[in-house]
């Protein structure tokens, strides 16, 4: 357990935002793994961005609500360095959380299919490649990475076993994605990791649908009432057969 004020609630945030280079990210991750206070806060960014891009519209405020709140943002004197330091880290995030709000009133809510997914899911790739970091669960046998999972998430993921078609399993672990834990199984093809998130998904069977990201490909499909996303530094059209080789086996 940390302290309360552990002194990292600024950098936390500013790693959420992908503020921070490659060495500060790393310390501050390695912070997270023995600060409950801060997985907590983190969980907590997770959850407000996921409701603030999830499923979302735009709506045009009127003139005349656009006029009072920038009036009213204008107005306001934000507290000093050294006061928004010392503040306790769930007054921040009403803060911020509250400024959010207000910006979307005045700018818009942006559409669910931004990229807002696609962004966290590469971000969570990215930080499961630190050391220690992929896997809660080791085993490339799928009969032991299933039941790990049981009793810690609302549902049963599929978990396949594809080392014949050269993407043998490495593990599994837990992972917190759009305001609610989900299923990550590792795979490796080569010296290739490629991450799987899996959680549930109310709509049918869909074709998949590809994309990247700062230099990772995305796979998305949906089968089963699960929604699956494979994220990969490997080419997309090997990501692709490794997403053919899913649906075909067992």
């Amino acid at each position: 357990m940390s302290d309360p004020d552990c002194g990292q609630a600024m950098l936390l945030q500013a790693e959420f935002d992908g503020e921070l280079d490659a060495a500060q990210s790393v310390a501050l991750a390695a912070h997270r793994e023995t600060c409950a206070r801060c997985r907590e806060d983190w969980a907590a960014l997770a959850a407000t961005r996921a409701a603030l891009t999830a499923d979302a519209t735009y709506h045009a405020a009127p003139a005349a609500l656009r006029r009072s709140l920038e009036a009213r943002l204008g107005a306001a004197s934000p507290p000093t360095p050294r006061r928004a330091w010392r503040l306790p880290w769930r007054e921040l995030a009403s803060f911020g959380v509250g400024a959010a709000l207000a910006a979307s009133l005045v700018l818009a809510v942006r559409p669910a299919n931004d990229g807002g997914v696609v962004a966290a899911l590469v971000d969570d790739h990215v930080r499961s490649l630190q050391p220690g970091h992929l896997t809660d669960v080791i085993s490339t046998d799928r009969h032991t990475v299933k039941p790990w999972f049981d009793g810690k998430l609302d549902f049963a993921p599929p978990v396949k076993d594809l080392a014949a078609q050269g993407y043998p399993l490495v593990g599994g672990r837990l992972d917190y994605l759009g305001g609610r834990p989900v299923a990550a199984l590792a795979y490796q093809h080569g010296k290739h990791p490629i991450n799987l998130f899996i959680w549930p998904e109310r709509a049918g069977a869909e074709a998949p649908v590809d994309t990247a990201r700062n230099g990772y490909n995305v796979l998305h499909w949906s089968a089963d009432g699960m929604s699956l996303w494979a994220v990969s530094d490997l080419e997309q059209d090997e990501l692709a057969e490794f997403e053919r080789d899913w649906r075909a086996a067992p």
